[in-house]
């Protein structure tokens, strides 16, 4: 049985207070115990209109190539299949119902059809399973889509908490990724980017 899990969060949730507001909803709404900057192999990209955000969401595609700086989140399983359940657009049930064993077993797993609903197993840490949440389809499968700036300055934000890369390091990584690049320049994500002092402690 899993009990904990890392959740390797690539996007906005990244962030502490971004992921804060859906641990606010998790039936376990304790803060992580433990959070790392990891790279996983494979692209993120961003496509497809975000609601909330307008602009691109961002996306994981395990089998592209290139690499992909994240934040992994130590949680337990419920609170993972919680935070799931919340970027399914559905209610939050038993721990079973995510079948995480299987998810381990195999790699990955589709609980949809839709963006968000396939899991992913990216490796282990610590013993411990490395899972993500993205889209079925594979990067050059879908039409890529530009972020917003709120969107971009969230992840900036996330980026900089995990401690492992500057400012001009997280700024050259996204003008590069697959919607952002050619829209976005280094320089203007330097831009918009918090002040250490204005990002979330």
């Amino acid at each position: 049985m899993v009990v904990e899990v890392w959740y390797v969060a690539y996007g906005s949730n990244m962030s502490g207070a971004r992921l804060g507001r859906y641990l606010a909803k998790c039936r376990d709404r304790r803060a992580p115990r433990e959070s790392r900057a990891v790279v996983l192999p494979g692209a993120v990209y961003f496509a497809t209109e975000s609601g909330v955000w307008g602009g691109g969401r961002a996306f994981y595609d395990p089998g592209a190539d290139g690499a992909v700086w994240a934040r992994a989140h130590l949680l337990t399983a419920g609170q993972f299949a919680d935070i799931a359940a919340q970027e399914m657009y559905r209610e939050a049930g038993a721990d079973g119902e995510w079948d995480l064993a299987r998810v381990t077993a195999r790699g990955r797993a589709a609980f949809g059809p839709g963006r968000y609903e396939t899991v992913v197993c990216a490796g282990e840490l610590d013993g411990l399973p490395l899972l993500t949440l993205t889209a079925p389809w594979a990067m050059d499968e879908v039409e890529h889509l530009a972020p917003s700036e709120a969107y971009l300055r969230t992840i900036v934000t996330g980026l900089r908490e995990a401690g492992a890369w500057s400012a001009g390091e997280i700024a050259g990584y996204l003008a590069t990724r697959p919607g952002a690049a050619g829209r976005w320049s280094a320089e203007a994500i330097l831009g918009i980017a918090p002040t250490p002092s204005s990002e979330p402690g």
